[in-house]
């Protein structure tokens, strides 16, 4: 037996005797040659069993395995620039682990209901393979431009007493005879530790009960919040356009292999670099209530962009637009407020191209407890679930900015996908948390 290689590295063993262990993705019987599809984990490899040569038992064990049977398979690694991946593997012996039962999902169409039933097993398609290689490497792109200018990561909580983003989207579970709630930030939180570490970033899972059934939404998923002391509106787009722009970048660079997988066109991304579009919000309205489509140009001032209007306006771009300086009434509590409208507040949305719709929201967070305590009683808040909030106003405030930028929905784009519960491993959608 061949010394064991990844899959990823058979390139390195040209004329050398490997073993694999993994799987089989799928097998063409062609008599006295059997050609057996190997997975395992890096990469795929074709294995070609040949009667001639190869021992009558292993030979039979290449006829009889079934999809996705375990498999240790042994052979020399040839160059063919006709084999899938530029390598085969001829093969020497073949030892199957555990032959598989009749495998569900097979090269049919299924439809979207049984793939997520089965999402356990859909996550051995080479398309869903890509996907969350993709998302790893925007995971680690992530960690590594924040590291990397001047950024500490400080874990928040998971169970909060309180709202960040809105009351009625809340899962609310008992602690202990008190409500508590599933986190819908960690912003609040980051506006705590950067008064101790200057920059700091919490990245986790986040969780929103929005009864929404769109492409662009989940019950949970996962956000990175980067939050800046002095930081101001502006500066908070500058760190967003150099983030994004290193992070499609290092996707291009590091997951060629999955983008072509995914039959994603790269030049889109390839124009992701700094600096990107900028729009007031008042602008952006009087653009789409120009436009022809009802559903687009209906829109009223003080209204939050719907996913019809971001669609609209990221299309005009080939980069992401920065929509910026909302009303203030449709923008959360914390938003500071323009000192040039007190109409407006200091906040932006990135928005991403090709139609993605909203990756980042953040802005400018409000520096003056007296505006602060107004917005709690506006919003209708309780105030003593926010004490310690407001306590972060009389201690050495200072202007300070941050943003969250959703993990799925920037996979979605990088990728390509029409719907983000393929960029998660296991989506938790309206109706669906099994399995």
């Amino acid at each position: 037996m061949g010394e064991q290689v990844y899959i990823r590295d058979v390139a390195q063993h040209v004329g050398e005797e490997i073993t694999v262990k993994g799987w089989l993705y799928n097998k063409t019987d062609k008599g006295r040659l059997q050609f057996l599809m190997l997975r395992d984990g890096t990469g795929m490899i074709q294995g070609v069993a040949f009667q001639r040569e190869i021992s009558p038992a292993a030979f039979e064990a290449a006829q009889a395995i079934t999809q996705e049977s375990s498999v240790i398979a042994t052979g020399t690694v040839r160059a063919d620039a006709r084999a899938p991946g530029g390598h085969e593997l001829s093969l020497s012996d073949v030892q199957i682990v555990q032959l598989a039962e009749e495998y569900p999902i097979t090269p049919k169409e299924h439809g979207i209901e049984f793939l997520m039933e089965n999402r356990h097993l859909w996550l051995r398609s080479s398309q869903q393979w890509a996907v969350l290689r993709v998302r790893a490497t925007v995971i680690a792109a992530i960690r590594d431009w924040l590291d990397d200018h001047g950024f500490l990561l400080v874990d928040a909580p998971i169970l909060t007493p309180a709202a960040c983003e809105g009351t009625t989207t809340l899962f609310q579970t008992d602690y202990f005879g008190e409500n508590a709630y599933l986190t819908q930030s960690g912003q609040l939180y980051n506006e705590a530790t950067i008064m101790a570490f200057g920059r700091t970033y919490c990245f986790g899972p986040t969780f929103r009960a929005e009864k929404s059934k769109t492409r662009r939404h989940l019950t949970e998923f996962w956000m990175v919040e980067p939050e800046m002391a002095y930081a101001d509106l502006e500066e908070c787009m500058r760190v967003e356009e150099q983030f994004v722009s290193y992070i499609v970048q290092r996707v291009l660079e590091q997951r060629a292999e999955e983008l072509a997988i995914l039959e994603r066109d790269t030049a889109p991304l390839e124009a992701i670099v700094p600096p990107f579009p900028r729009m007031r919000y008042d602008d952006a309205i009087a653009f789409l209530q120009e436009q022809k489509d009802p559903a687009v140009s209906g829109i009223a001032w003080g209204e939050d962009l719907g996913a019809p209007h971001e669609t609209t306006l990221g299309l005009q771009h080939n980069k992401p637009l920065f929509v910026h300086r909302y009303p203030t009434q449709c923008k959360a509590f914390y938003m500071e407020a323009d000192p040039e409208n007190a109409q407006l507040s200091l906040s932006v949305d990135m928005l991403a191209p090709e139609g993605y719709g909203e990756i980042i929201g953040g802005g400018q967070r409000t520096a003056s407890l007296e505006l602060l305590e107004q917005r709690i009683v506006e919003h209708n808040l309780p105030r003593e679930a926010f004490a310690w909030y407001l306590d972060l106003r009389r201690y050495g405030s200072v202007p300070h900015s941050g943003f969250g930028l959703g993990v799925e929905r920037t996979v979605a784009w990088v990728c390509g996908l029409h719907h983000i519960r393929q960029t998660i491993p296991f989506p938790r959608t309206l109706g669906r948390i099994y399995p």
